[in-house]
């Protein structure tokens, strides 16, 4: 489910991919109304599935730092405001839930975007961040 998570670049809030076309996508909004309509080709669309953060060591996946939230949360939405939150205490919380992010490399907007999509996910139902085969895997590697 987690790869079909999107967002879309130029606006605001996550969207589930509902189908594929030849040239477009419908998706759907991860809110309370559910509204649906298609993405063209030309617009930037990522999952959040390929998003990574940057750490001084190596990338980390925004699915990984999702899962830490949710563990440092206890699976709750983050109470910090983050329209009114200043920098240092983006920096603050996000270095509780991933202590090693690069500080240089990950700016105060990126730190709003991630607290405000896990906040989205976890109002709309959206927490198995890691499935559990994965994680198997990983610990293999």
């Amino acid at each position: 489910m987690k790869q079909n998570i999107l967002a879309i670049s130029g606006k605001p809030g996550l969207y589930l991919m509902i189908a594929r076309g030849t040239s477009t996508l419908i998706v759907e909004t991860l809110d309370e109304q559910k509204r649906r309509f298609n993405v063209s080709a030309r617009d930037r669309i990522t999952s959040l599935n390929d998003v990574s953060i940057y750490t001084d060591d190596e990338d980390v996946k925004l699915m990984q730092v999702f899962e830490s939230m949710k563990a440092h949360e206890g699976g709750k939405p983050v109470a910090l405001d983050v329209k009114n939150a200043t920098k240092e205490q983006l920096a603050d919380y996000v270095a509780q839930v991933l202590p090693n992010f690069d500080r240089d490399r990950v700016y105060p907007n990126d730190m709003r975007k991630l607290i405000s999509w896990y906040n989205i996910l976890v109002k709309n139902g959206q927490t198995d961040f890691i499935d559990p085969e994965d994680a198997e895997e990983e610990e293999k590697v």
